[in-house]
Parts: structure tokens; sequence; C-alpha cells
């Protein structure tokens, strides 16, 4: 366990920070590896973020680990991650149960390999009731699918006359949404130069902070991270208002 650093505030750390996780393969390439080395270690890389957010007081952390458009990718890849996914869950599942993390999965996890749906239903039900940090993975997740999908439910409600018209409040969708019940992110990470959302909680991350690097994912240590963070508390957060100004 190591102490937040000295010149971090304590007080305006960010409670929910969300990560897209780029970089692996190109990583791998400047290595003469193969891509899978890339996500092998770029899963080491989001283990040790998992233990800084608890060791510095973050409460939740979403990682941005399979798109919807990731199935576009080589089949060989493709079939390593799921595999990897599905080991790394036996593996360290009873380490973040003991540690008090608590994990949940968003997206349509349901054309996922039946083993692999297995590993995530387990691991959601052991540590529901965990509390030291949340844990969010998204998996087969893409946000206009996600918004698509909550348009859809909460048609199907109005056609059934359960829900009027006058109901449909920006409340109610995000209580539809896969990330119900969760806080929005304060901070968005994206690593290896690229500067856009692809498709990750595009409503959730309304007034979301972005921070941008050049850093590829296997390479962002505490070090990066701690300069994500400072950049963090560098922001003048205003949710579209503008701050009274004193009187004279």
């Amino acid at each position: 366990m190591t102490k937040l650093p000295l010149d971090l505030d304590p007080y305006r750390l960010p409670q929910h920070v969300a990560v897209i996780m780029d970089g692996n393969g190109r990583w791998a390439n400047q290595r003469g590896l193969p891509r899978i080395a890339g996500h092998r270690q770029g899963a080491k890389t989001l283990k040790e973020l998992l233990r800084c957010c608890k060791d510095w007081g973050i409460k939740a952390l979403t990682a941005y680990a399979f798109s919807t458009e990731n199935w576009q990718r080589p089949l060989e890849e493709v079939n390593f991650l799921m595999l990897l996914f599905e080991k790394l869950l036996r593996q360290e599942l009873a380490q973040m149960h003991q540690e008090g993390v608590r994990i949940s999965f968003i997206g349509d996890l349901s054309i996922l390999p039946m083993s692999l749906q297995a590993e995530i239903k387990r691991s959601m039900a052991e540590t529901l009731h965990n509390q030291a940090l949340h844990f969010t993975v998204g998996v087969n997740y893409g946000s206009r699918n996600e918004i698509a999908r909550a348009c859809r439910q909460i048609a199907k409600l109005v056609h059934q006359g359960e829900l009027s018209l006058e109901d449909v409040q920006e409340s109610l969708i995000e209580q539809t949404l896969y990330t119900a019940g969760t806080l929005e992110p304060d901070l968005l990470i994206r690593t290896s130069g690229e500067m856009r959302l692809s498709n990750f909680l595009l409503w959730q991350m309304a007034y979301t902070e972005l921070y941008f690097t050049d850093i590829f994912w296997p390479d962002f240590d505490r070090a990066a991270f701690h300069q994500a963070l400072l950049s963090y508390q560098g922001r003048d957060r205003r949710f579209g208002q503008v701050k009274a100004s004193l009187s004279a």
C-alpha cells in the first residue's frame, strides 16, 4: 500500500475514474512482440491501477475492455481476449473479494462465450456487497447501443400504458442504462495519444473531465496516473454554471 502523493489534495480527488486502455498492440509492435503480449501486459497495468485507486481513496474505476466494434479484430486476437478475461476472473476474484472490491460488467453479455458468462455472473454475485471500490468492466459495450436499448425498454413501457410520455425524463433514462445506480465518471483517461471517446459512456460523461496522454496503456503506471490526477485537480468544474463572484 502506498500513500497519496503529497501534492494531491485528498479532498479533490475524482470519486470515479474511467479509462480507455489504448495502445496495447502498438506497445507490443514496438518491441517486436505479438499483439497478445500487449494485452497481457495491459491486464497487469489495469490490476495495478485498481490497487492504486484503492490505496489513494478513489471509490470507482470503470475500464473499457472490449467494445462492440472490437469483434472486427482478427479472430485469433478476439479469442485470446475472451480467454484472458476468463482467466483473470478465475485467478483474481478471490484476492479482489478479500480486498473489498465490487465487480460489475456492462455491455451486451449475452453473446459472450458461455464459460466467460458464468465467470462474470459468479464474480458479480460474490462481490455484490463489497464497498472498498467499485470496479466496472465494459465488455461488448457500446454507448449508442446502450442508449438505444434503454429507449426500446422505455418505449415498450409507454406502449403498454405503464408509463406516460411525461414520465420520460433524464432520470428515467439513467435508471435504464447499464450503469444505473452508479456515479457518473469525474475523470476519463485515454492513453496512446488518441483523442476521442470511441462510443464509451456517452451519456454518462456529459460533464466528465477528459485527460489524454501519449503513453501506451501497458506503460501507464502510478506516476502517469499521478500526472492525470494533478491535471484533474487543476480543472475548474462548473457543470455548465457560472460561479457567483463576490460583491464589492
